[in-house]
């Protein structure tokens, strides 16, 4: 079950339910890896629909590791995800998106 108040989304690889979350040094990760300027030039990015498939795999990559799975991009690539390419998609734009969330 995901903790949607630290920001995890749930993301089935090969079979197992991973918890996935972005800690403040993989989105310092993130901005460098894929060439970012801020952070909100990233969350633009998403939200615009002006994503890539690297973009996807960079932020799977990073929440799995927030969420203490070490998975490269080529292996994460290689994996069977449940729902495929859109759940996919989907778990890394709620990853950026539950990253920013204020608790009220």
């Amino acid at each position: 079950m995901e903790n949607r108040w630290r920001g995890e989304v749930v993301l089935v690889v090969n079979g197992q339910h991973q918890r996935m979350r972005l800690t403040l040094g993989a989105l310092a990760e993130l901005e460098e890896e894929l060439a970012e300027p801020s952070l909100m030039a990233l969350v633009q990015r998403f939200e615009n629909g002006g994503f890539s498939t690297r973009d996807v795999l960079a932020l799977l990559c990073a929440g799995l590791r927030g969420g203490g799975v070490q998975m490269d991009p080529d292996a994460l690539a290689a994996a069977e995800i449940e729902g495929g390419p859109m759940r996919a998609a989907q778990a890394a734009a709620e990853l950026l998106a539950r990253a920013f969330v204020v608790d009220a």
